[in-house]
């Protein structure tokens, strides 16, 4: 008894620790988000879907740069922040996200985060992901090497996602857009 009662309140508390995914609000205008943690299935659920998959069904990642990244990229966490309520988010994250999976990356070395709209709560998640982040534009790609921040991507690239990702990865000289 002691056993199943212990296992109880280890599986309660391992419960209550766990992240929610894709947690959905709607704004007192009527418009759904998507806040905190999320993954490809909140971004392919609709309404996100409906913007999400156009534009990654009809980007096509430059084969040639994805080349020249794909066995380092691998050696990155990324964390990737953005709106579903923002038109840059929308434009970038289908086009990263498909740039990703023609790498091979590790998705499970993604991590997505979508940041609120509503005022009071502006640019925030509800469990604080973005704390400490330096987010002032989304979407905002950050590229972590051994736990540490190397370089991100803020708002769009400099020239294209590719060019950005592999000077990025190369450590070559590259100042993100609003560079703090």
């Amino acid at each position: 008894m002691k056993r199943v009662f212990t296992s109880l309140v280890l599986l309660c508390i391992i419960g209550a620790s766990a992240q929610q995914f894709n947690k959905e609000i709607t704004t007192e205008n009527g418009l759904q988000l998507l806040v905190g943690q999320i993954n490809l299935e909140g971004l392919q659920s609709q309404p996100y879907g409906n913007w999400f998959q156009n534009r990654y069904e009809s980007y096509h990642p430059d084969e040639t740069m994805v080349n020249l990244f794909k066995e380092k990229l691998g050696e990155y966490n990324i964390k990737l922040f953005l709106g579903t309520w923002c038109g840059d988010s929308k434009r970038e994250s289908p086009k990263f996200i498909k740039i990703l999976e023609a790498a091979d990356y590790p998705m499970e070395q993604l991590e997505i985060v979508a940041l609120d709209y509503r005022k009071g709560h502006y640019k925030t998640s509800p469990t604080g992901e973005e704390k400490g982040m330096n987010i002032i534009k989304v979407p905002t790609i950050i590229f972590f090497k051994d736990g540490k921040e190397v370089n991100r991507i803020v708002e769009s690239p400099l020239e294209t996602l590719e060019e950005d990702i592999t000077q990025i990865v190369f450590e070559k000289d590259y100042v993100p857009n609003y560079a703090y």
